[in-house]
């Protein structure tokens, strides 16, 4: 299922970012299976870009479609049944339920993919795994940001939106991370977008875009 762009400018957007940048307003393809990375400082529409493909924003001139649906095209049944089984997303605000333990955040989910690892050994790499008892209220950022990635990992995906997924983690969390992402969605041939400030030099991009 791959993802057409098709002069996709946000409304309202600067002029002088859509001419400055390698995504608005141009045409691409991204096939399943590929790596993306939109790179861009603050206020450039990395959430922006993640949620209008999640189809969450319709305030954009310009089209887009999933596979042969045009975006304007899919019904909101439609967009639940993508949304389960096709594409999973790390929102940059993680949206966790404070109130719940990180294992209860963890079986929130609808549909879980037989074909990932346990939550308790994706955990365990990611060292988060004693923490699973706790209230998310209680854990920091990083571990929470964690849990979040932890989650969109598990359910079923084609495409996996990943918005500053490594914002709150050090190096070596982020190695960690890095290296489950990738086995994953390998293992999957799922395609990835991510978002990010910077280069996030350890993963091998099939491409590249500056917002």
């Amino acid at each position: 299922m791959k993802i057409e762009l098709g002069k996709i400018i946000p409304q309202p957007l600067p002029e002088s970012l859509v001419k400055a940048s390698e995504l608005w307003g141009e045409e691409i393809t991204i096939n399943q299976g590929q790596s993306v990375l939109a790179q861009a400082t603050s206020g450039k529409g990395k959430s922006t870009l993640l949620h209008i493909l999640y189809g969450l924003r319709k305030d954009f001139s310009g089209t887009f479609s999933w596979g042969d649906a045009p975006s304007s095209q899919v019904k909101d049944d439609d967009w639940r049944a993508m949304r389960s089984q096709e594409i999973s997303i790390l929102f940059q605000d993680l949206r966790l339920f404070p109130s719940l333990t990180a294992r209860e955040n963890l079986s929130l989910l609808p549909h879980l993919s037989e074909e990932r690892p346990p939550v308790e050994e994706m955990c365990e790499r990611l060292g988060v795994h004693s923490l699973l008892e706790q209230p998310i209220s209680s854990l920091s950022l990083g571990q929470r940001q964690r849990i979040a990635l932890i989650r969109s990992l598990r359910k079923p995906f084609k495409w996996l939106l990943l918005d500053e997924p490594f914002s709150h983690l050090d190096q070596h969390n982020t190695e960690l991370a890095i290296g489950l992402i990738e086995e994953i969605r390998k293992g999957n041939c799922s395609g990835l977008i991510l978002t990010s400030l910077d280069q996030t030099t350890s993963f091998r991009w099939d491409r590249s875009l500056k917002l």
